[in-house]
């Protein structure tokens, strides 16, 4: 097996869509904890998904934050 194929397989977020990560921390948190949470402009003025992911796609940093808080909010559901 190849070693990014490897990587894949092990990436907790293989297979899952930004769109869903977003989605599901909304439907959780909602906009105005989500910005308390992670202070960034896209979720604290005039917040929406389509606003938010564009942002995100075109800021890695803002993304790992979305993708940690992602991945806490679902293993303490597990």
């Amino acid at each position: 097996m190849s070693e990014k194929l490897e990587q894949q397989l092990n990436n907790p977020l293989h297979g899952v869509k930004l769109v869903d990560v977003l989605n599901h921390l909304v439907s959780y948190y909602g906009f105005e904890e989500l910005g308390s949470k992670i202070s960034i402009r896209c979720f604290t003025h005039d917040p929406s998904i389509n606003s938010s992911l564009k942002f995100l796609r075109k800021t890695p940093w803002a993304r790992t934050k979305v993708e940690q808080l992602y991945l806490k909010n679902t293993k303490q559901k597990s």
